[in-house]
């Protein structure tokens, strides 16, 4: 044993070989902004104000705990009694592993065969709880750097952006044009890694959002495991598939059982996958998700996780009470008017002479950009709050993803038949007005 240091001398936590190595990279960051989600509806009291008899439409939701019942009763007074019954005691930095195991034989059936066990599941706060916990992993077990990059869409969800660049991930922004919903090409992965090289960087993490968020572009299985793979042959470090959306479909989910087996054992200790209950049943509030990871990245995650963010147990036992329900029945109150949403707006939006982007799960992203011109603006932001406060209806302006978004707005559909007409109704309406303006 060697010999301790004098008590009265300052002594490092860790050897002096594992110091953090001084930098200056937090005087270069940019000031991250928050989220103007949370911003949007209050442009809709103005129009309260100004009318508060007439109705208002929210098709900026991406919240079914919101726009529609959410989290049935029986299953929240479930998890109730469960929570009780447990205690208040503290679990595991994963969940616990009844948990674990909810998740492979209740939500996912999965085939022990297939080689993913409880132990590969790891418990979080939501996706963003989650997402970070990933990006951790993929920078650390990666290429072991800061700095390196995680791709994403041309236009990503807005936390996309900011997530990874708060713990010392650059993220980057894929080729892809609005034509194909600004989708992955394996080419462009291929060049996202070229163009990282030349800047003396590499590709921790690529992320495949599916169905995707803004857009609701949904990509086929096929697609999703060949962009996987021409990522990994190509030197990115992990992919991590990000199906929060896809039991929100009228088609069938993804299926783990018929999915895993297109991927070698390599290639699946370099493979993650992000699911939970905050779309599918309106659990926005709970802030439950659960993430499939190879066991390295679980053990780095699960040991961090002992000193910082561990999952609620109440948020872990309505997720249990679900899957144990079966998730069909327990998510029929956000996918079934969602699904039927969606075929109004796809013959509104195709009787109008739209140009947009629909597949499945809660949005359609719709270009507006002969209206912007009308009016003068340089993108759909001040459209944003135009049309909450003089009509009542509050979208998400394209501009709030990325500037290759700035013709377009997010709708969200996920809200009953007769809101969704009433929204497109408004949105026709407000549209006009720019033209006449």
């Amino acid at each position: 044993m060697s010999e301790l240091a004098s008590p009265d001398q300052p002594v490092f936590a860790v050897p002096e070989d594992n110091l953090i190595p001084v930098g200056d990279y937090f005087n270069k960051l940019m000031i991250i902004p928050p989220s103007r989600m949370f911003l949007i509806n209050k442009s809709l009291k103005v129009y309260r104000e100004k009318y508060p008899d007439r109705p208002i439409y929210d098709a900026s939701q991406g919240d079914g705990g919101a726009s529609l019942p959410g989290v049935l009763p029986e299953i929240l007074e479930t998890a109730n009694r469960m929570q009780i019954e447990h205690g208040t005691a503290y679990d595991m930095p994963y969940g616990t592993d009844l948990f674990r195991k909810s998740v492979i034989e209740d939500y996912w059936h999965l085939d022990p065969s297939l080689g993913i066990t409880p132990a590969n599941v790891i418990g979080a706060i939501g996706g963003r709880d989650a997402l970070l916990k990933a990006y951790q992993a993929m920078l650390a077990l990666g290429y072991g750097r800061e700095g390196d990059l995680v791709i994403v869409s041309r236009v990503p969800w807005i936390s996309y952006n900011w997530g990874p660049y708060s713990i010392g991930a650059n993220v980057l922004y894929a080729p892809g044009r609005a034509e194909q919903g600004w989708s992955y090409t394996e080419d462009s992965i291929v060049e996202c890694v070229r163009y990282a090289e030349q800047h003396q960087r590499k590709i921790a993490g690529l992320i495949i959002t599916n169905p995707d968020n803004p857009t609701g572009l949904t990509l086929s299985v096929d697609r999703q495991v060949s962009l996987a793979k021409k990522a990994l042959e190509s030197g990115v470090a992990f992919v991590l598939f990000d199906w929060m959306y896809h039991f929100v479909t009228d088609e069938k989910p993804m299926n783990l059982n018929s999915f895993l087996p297109n991927f070698t054992k390599e290639e699946l200790k370099r493979i993650m996958f992000l699911d939970g209950i905050t779309k599918s049943l309106g659990g926005s509030n709970i802030r439950n998700c659960h993430l499939i990871a190879p066991n390295e990245v679980v053990q780095f995650i699960v040991s961090r996780a002992s000193h910082g963010v561990m999952p609620s147990f109440y948020s872990l036992a309505v997720a249990m009470a679900a899957y144990k329900m079966g998730y069909d029945k327990a998510s029929r109150p956000i996918v079934e008017p969602t699904n039927q949403s969606r075929i109004v707006l796809k013959k509104f939006l195709d009787e109008h002479g739209f140009t947009y982007i629909l597949g499945k799960g809660y949005y359609a992203f719709i270009e507006v950009g002969k209206w912007l011109k009308a009016k003068g603006w340089a993108d759909t932001e001040p459209m944003g709050q135009y049309f909450a406060e003089e009509y009542g209806l509050a979208i998400v302006p394209g501009a709030f993803f990325s500037v290759y978004g700035g013709d377009w707005i997010r709708f969200s559909y996920a809200t009953p038949v007769e809101k969704t007409k009433g929204a497109l109704e408004r949105l026709v309406e407000g549209l006009a007005s720019l033209e006449v303006a």
